[in-house]
Order: structure tokens, then C-alpha cells, then sequence
């Protein structure tokens, strides 16, 4: 399998939403080509302040941009703004008269009580189930918590659960509304970088088992996706930083002046400057839901997108699922991925030296820890990646400018063993 793609805007482009005018208030420098348009907007009605101060102290919603996935009549928005949790924006896609929240233990006692009472204030029923926090409980085992609380609730076909979490809440949230009494609706609520630019929007969802990576799951579409960016204040600086892998990730397939902007805003995003951020959960969006209308469950280009992740999972079981962030895998398997290009002679060294400049200024990995992962060990971990064909590596790597890529098992195999063997 081999496909190219230069840097285009796909045929089916996303519907992008602004309330306002930009502010130039923030330290952004971006290349002309891609254009800030992040502003605070009017604010919107918002549910019961739990915080014991007045509303004029409260801090209120604000949508900086909606962006559309078009997928025919399951077309759904993703609203990126802050203080999104309180209002009533995201409520209406709740169509019945109970929901379900799904968190984990960490998220529980930050954000859990906002997204309830947004919900009842919307006149809904509200169960909860708080799951252990981390990857290595992403499983069935896991999973069956949520199904145990929903059936103890009695909870119909018309309930909706509501994923508020990051990636491991996503995906299980995801798959088990795929799977409760054969389908019901959800939304996700994300609450890490990596959630609010990649994860949350696509509609993959599964866990992971003993020999795999999210290798039981479904292809489910969310009923609407709550990027609010305020939760991120309360993520500490290894969880956001991981996710920051990922919107390298859209820059180098597809987005080259995205990737110029990655390279001229690191400080605003590591400060965490509030339009830095709305402008890279907005920008990625874009990119993930482009992709996503084109190829919704990863026949094609979509694949694209994991660009890093054969080596990433592999580095992911082969030290324990846990012990690395999934963004710092992912860190690490772009590099070598970006390194093997090279050795192929497919792309110029500075695009592997401007990707390991850029995420190590972000702080993320660009090298797997050495001597825990053998060669051997690597390539039968990537033998079962799920873009595998008939037990064939298929890799993502990058070819030519930079924004383009193929994906392909057509490689000479002693580059892949030489760079496993380099980093092993």
C-alpha cells in the first residue's frame, strides 16, 4: 500500500465558525499563511456557578470557533472555546432524558461537578462512573465498570455518556456507548492536549489487550466534542507537553505552515497563553476533520495520521503500557520514523533535525529509552500494528517537502533494522 499526499485543503473542508474579530493581544508570530483568528466571543448563558461567588466574578463561556466534521448526517461540531463546560452549548446534543459522565479518579474532583451541573441544568437525570486513571486500565476489564453503574441506573437506549477525560476515558467512553445495549449515544468532553487536538475527534474508540494497542474497538462518532480549553490549566506540564507530539505530527504530513507556527509560538504554548492554545486545538481540528471526511474509518489516507505510532506503540507495550505517555511515544516514533526517512533518502535532514529541535523544546522524548526494547522485540510488536498487512510492517513515513508522506510496506528492510538498532 503507497499513498502520497501533498499539502492540499481536502474536497470536503470543514465548516469553520468565528464569533468575533481577532485580538492581537497574544505573542503569536505565525507565518502568513496561516491566519490567527481567535477572539474571546460574547458570552453564553451558562449553567448554576458552583464556586460560591457572583456571576459578575464567575468566569464566563466563550466559543472562539466551531468546526464541523462532515460526514453526511452524522455530521457533528467540535466547539472550541473556554469555560465551555458550565454552558449550555453542548447540552442540546443530550437528546434523552439521562446521561451518563465517565471520568477517572484524577478528573473526578476538578471538572466532574461542572459537567453534571451543566446537565442537570439542562433537566437531566445524571449517573457517574469514575474509573482508575491511566493506560494500563484501558481494558475490558475497565470497561465493564461503566456497564456495571449504567445497568444499576437502569439507564435506556436513549441515555447518552459523556466521555470527560483524556484519551483513555475517550476511547473506552467511546466503545462502550458503541456496545450498551447495542449503541448509544455519546459525547466527549476532553481534558488533555492530547484529547482536545487528536484524540476526541475521528471517532476511534477501543482498549487495548496484552499482545496490542487498541486492538478491540469500533469506529463511533461522537454526537459533538467540547474542546474547552480552560481545562487544561489544571493539566500538569508532562500531560500537556505529550500532546503537543500530535499537532507536530499535523505539520509534518499535511500542515507545513502549521508546523511554522509550532516553531514560532513554543514559549506562548508552554505558558499556556490562552489564544495559543485556542488556535491549536482549532488549527489541528481542522487538519484531523479534513482527514476524517475523506476517510472515515482509515482505508486511505487516514492512516496518515499515525505517522509515528508503529514505532510509538511498540515502545508503548514494549516498556508497559503507562510508564510513557502515549504523546512521548509518539515523540520518540516520529523521530525515528523522520530518521528512517532520511536513511531512505526520501526527505533533506533538516526536516529530522527541525522535528527533534521542535519537540525538544516542547520537552517531549526523541528517543525511547536504550537497552529495554530489543530489536527483535520491536518488530514483533510492529508486526501486529493494525496497519500490519498479512504480518507486513507498513509504516508511515515522510517523502519529499515537508507536509507529505506515504504510507507503504515497500522499503528496503535492513534501514528499518539499521534504525531499530540504533535506538533499541
Amino acid at each position: 500500500l503507497r499513498v502520497s499526499m501533498p499539502v492540499v485543503m481536502m474536497a470536503r473542508t470543514p465548516q469553520v465558525s468565528h464569533s468575533h474579530k481577532v485580538s492581537s493581544s497574544a505573542r503569536l508570530r505565525g507565518r502568513s499563511s496561516v491566519l490567527l483568528r481567535l477572539v474571546p466571543s460574547k458570552a453564553l448563558a451558562t449553567g448554576p456557578n458552583t464556586s460560591g461567588s457572583s456571576l459578575e466574578e464567575s468566569h464566563e463561556a466563550e466559543i472562539h470557533a466551531t468546526v464541523d466534521v462532515p460526514l453526511g448526517d452524522r455530521t457533528y461540531p467540535i466547539y472550541v472555546g473556554t469555560n465551555l463546560l458550565l454552558s449550555q452549548t453542548w447540552t442540546k446534543h443530550v437528546k434523552g432524558k439521562s446521561a451518563i459522565v465517565v471520568t477517572n479518579e484524577t478528573i473526578a474532583p476538578l471538572w466532574l461537578d461542572q459537567c453534571v451541573d451543566a446537565l442537570e441544568e439542562a433537566g437531566k437525570d445524571v449517573a457517574t462512573a469514575i474509573l482508575p486513571d491511566g493506560e494500563e486500565f484501558k481494558t475490558l476489564e475497565t470497561m465493564n465498570l461503566i456497564f456495571d453503574e449504567a445497568l444499576k441506573k437502569r439507564l435506556d437506549r436513549k441515555t447518552t455518556m459523556v466521555a470527560l477525560g483524556g484519551g483513555v476515558i475517550g476511547d473506552v467512553t467511546g466503545f462502550a456507548a458503541s456496545c450498551y445495549q447495542r449503541g448509544v449515544e455519546f459525547v466527549q468532553v476532553p481534558t488533555t492536549t492530547m484529547a482536545l487536538v487528536d484524540s476526541s475527534v475521528g471517532g476511534k474508540t477501543a482498549v487495548n489487550h496484552a499482545l496490542g494497542k487498541n486492538m478491540i474497538g469500533a469506529f463511533y462518532q461522537p454526537q459533538c466534542v467540547v474542546a474547552d480549553t480552560t481545562t487544561l490549566t489544571t493539566l500538569p506540564q508532562r500531560e500537556l507537553v505529550s500532546g503537543y507530539a500530535e499537532a507536530v505530527k499535523y505539520g509534518l504530513i499535511r500542515d507545513a505552515p502549521f508546523f511554522d507556527w509550532l516553531e514560532e509560538n513554543v514559549q506562548a504554548l508552554l505558558d499556556r497563553e490562552p489564544e495559543a492554545m485556542a488556535y491549536l486545538v482549532e488549527r489541528s481540528c481542522i487538519n484531523k476533520a479534513e482527514v476524517v471526511s475523506q476517510d472515515e474509518k482509515e482505508g486511505g489516507v487516514r492512516a496518515s495520521l499515525n505517522l509515528g505510532h508503529t514505532f510509538g506503540h511498540a515502545i508503548e507495550n514494549g516498556l508497559g503500557y503507562g510508564e510513557w505517555l502515549h504523546g512521548e511515544a509518539v515523540s520518540a516514533g516520529m523521530v525515528m520514523a523522520a530518521d528512517m526517512s532520511v536513511r531512505l533518502g526520501w526527505i533533506e535532514p533538516s526536516i529530522l533535525e527541525r522535528t527533534k529541535a521542535l519537540l525538544e523544546a516542547f520537552g517531549t522524548p526523541t528517543v525511547p529509552p536504550k537497552g529495554r526494547i530489543t530489536v527483535e522485540q520491536y518488530k514483533a510488536l510492529m508486526s501486529v500494528d493494525k496497519k500490519a498487512d498479512a504480518g507486513k510492517i507498513v509504516l508511515v513515513l515522510l517523502k519529499g517537502e515537508l507536509g507529505n508522506f506515504v504510507i507503504t510496506s515497500d522499503f528496503d528492510p535492513a534501514v528499518l533494522d539499521e534504525v531499530l538498532a540504533d535506538y533499541a
